[in-house]
């Protein structure tokens, strides 16, 4: 059965760090690209960074809201994709959500959810002022 799970979520105060985790089971994330989503109460969901492999690198991109502050990686062996988001502020809270593309993802656009076929549950991030 192919799965996302996210973990990592939690209470933080503002200016404070939290490390989410997204991983796989049932595929590879092998040849995919592997994006961040989250969503406040009452907002639309933004896109906040993705990850891809491009022939001899890793590309990744950021939403300006967290860029600077946030960082993608990904540990293939296990499978996982991480966020580590770092001086967080009350407008980062919000459930965030992992999302991996089907292999033949092409040129689509990293914060565009047309471009995932694979969504995990999501996890509840609140930073307090």
């Amino acid at each position: 059965q192919l799965q996302l799970k996210e973990s990592g979520g939690g209470l933080v105060q503002s200016g404070g760090s939290l490390r989410l985790s997204c991983a796989a089971s049932g595929f590879s994330l092998d040849n995919r690209k592997i994006g961040w989503f989250r969503q406040a109460p009452g907002k639309e969901r933004e896109g906040i960074s993705c990850i891809w492999r491009n022939p001899g690198r890793t590309e990744n991109q950021y939403a300006d809201s967290v860029a600077g502050r946030f960082t993608i990686s990904k540990d293939n062996a296990k499978d996982t994709v991480y966020l580590q988001m770092n001086s967080l502020k009350p407008d980062d809270t919000a459930v965030y959500y992992c999302a991996v593309s089907n292999s033949d993802y092409g040129s689509n656009p990293c914060f565009s959810a047309i471009t995932y076929r694979y969504w995990g549950q999501g996890t509840q991030v609140t930073v307090s002022s």
